[in-house]
């Protein structure tokens, strides 16, 4: 069955992983990228070589660097830059998308500064209203996507008729998407399963086995449901795909950036030394800040993001982090 167009801005490893999901789903999909000679790649030798080298894209996914050409007759605009960059690119783009396009966010993090959320930024920068913008949320590492391994993953819209379409839009032999209208619950999850795969990366780093990175997996999710729940969160999406299950593969799968991250300062590197070792982007080093202020803002206890800032800014040491968890005052699991 064939679709229509749908662009995708984006062409890191999780936006092309995406328009193969698109593509494989009956859309034609036009990719923009931010470097002319990636799009070249693309269009010339059917793969990204940058983000996800061997791996053949399919007819149906081309790429531009053109801003406007990618937007023209797309009635669907996937989303997926570092989210600290989006407002800015977004102001650019906005005025060359079609008036009814429905927005998709694939980024999971939280705006530093504003403490906005990527759907909220897009709703300011565009003007769209919360029934023409989704967020997608899952366990979905980009390599294990772009091989068509099986999956599962989110679509969540404030409307659910618009959810239903996207789902059948992205619906592919590998991927399965479900519906949610809980867009709130599945962008916090999202962002905050990459702080907690840093914590769980230091502890990796630091030579600790499955029993700790058990107990920082399950202390991060109390502390999502915490948050979320306070800010208005469906508590069943935080059990779900964009709750456990994205926590659980970022924290399990050393192809996670953020584990990756987390592991490197375990071992003793500085952020600097980090991010001039990898072209990847971590979201997890950016939005901690954001969250721990938001953790801040709401009254809400934030152990993990609030270790996890200190130890990116070069305040503490990842043994001194391991350390706090465990010097904390104990208490009720329930609390």
């Amino acid at each position: 069955m064939s679709h229509g167009k749908i662009a995708v801005f984006g062409a890191g490893s999780w936006g092309t992983a995406f328009s193969i999901v698109l593509a494989d789903g009956g859309n034609e999909v036009t990719m923009w990228a931010r470097r002319e000679e990636v799009a070249a790649a693309i269009n010339d030798g059917r793969e990204n070589p940058d983000y996800l080298p061997g791996v053949e894209l399919p007819p149906r996914v081309s790429a531009t660097h053109d801003v406007e050409k990618a937007l023209h007759g797309a009635d669907i605009v996937v989303l997926a830059t570092p989210s600290q960059t989006l407002r800015g690119n977004l102001e650019e783009w906005a005025p060359f998308a079609e008036r009814d396009a429905v927005f998709v966010s694939l980024m999971k993090g939280v705006e530093l500064g504003t403490l906005n959320r990527m759907s909220e930024v897009i709703h300011q920068v565009t003007g769209a209203e919360p029934d023409r913008i989704a967020v997608i949320s899952g366990p979905n590492l980009a390599k294990e996507i772009a091989r068509r391994e099986p999956a599962a993953s989110v679509v969540a819209c404030e409307d659910e008729s618009v959810a239903r379409m996207l789902q059948d839009r992205c619906h592919s032999p590998a991927f399965r998407p479900y519906t949610s209208v809980d867009v709130l619950g599945c962008e916090l999850g999202g962002a905050y399963k990459n702080v907690v795969g840093l914590a769980v990366g230091m502890a990796v780093g630091l030579g600790f086995g499955d029993n700790t990175t058990a107990s920082v997996i399950t202390r991060g999710l109390a502390e999502t449901a915490r948050l979320g729940m306070k800010l208005g969160a469906n508590p069943l999406t935080l059990m779900g795909l964009a709750g456990l299950g994205d926590l659980v593969a970022t924290c399990s799968s050393p192809l996670s950036r953020n584990r990756t991250f987390g592991e490197k300062l375990g071992q003793g590197l500085s952020t600097e030394e980090i991010y001039a070792s990898t072209r990847q982007v971590a979201e997890g080093a950016k939005s901690c800040s954001s969250l721990r202020a938001l953790g801040e803002q709401a009254g809400v206890d934030v152990p993990i993001a609030e270790s996890v800032d200190e130890v990116v800014a070069g305040r503490l040491t990842a043994t001194e982090c391991m350390d706090g968890f465990l010097r904390r005052d104990t208490k009720a699991e329930t609390d």
